[in-house]
């Protein structure tokens, strides 16, 4: 699944809409749609959008035995 599925589900979940979300974060909602659509949020924007969410995200590299990086 790619980030901008996951980041759908994840404000279907909360219960808001991306424009929303942008609000709330201090981007407008055409920067967000173009970070999204361009796979460039940093790793401290997807923090914020979780917390703002109210969920967890964490980025790990999961290796073919199930350990975690």
């Amino acid at each position: 699944m790619i980030m901008e599925q996951k980041i759908k589900m994840a404000l279907a979940y909360a219960g808001i809409s991306q424009a929303e979300l942008a609000r709330r974060i201090g981007m407008t909602p055409s920067n967000l749609n173009q970070k999204i659509k361009r796979d460039t949020l940093t790793y401290g924007e997807m923090e914020t959008i979780a917390q703002t969410l109210g969920v967890s995200w964490r980025a790990e590299f999961v290796c073919p035995d199930g350990r975690t990086i």
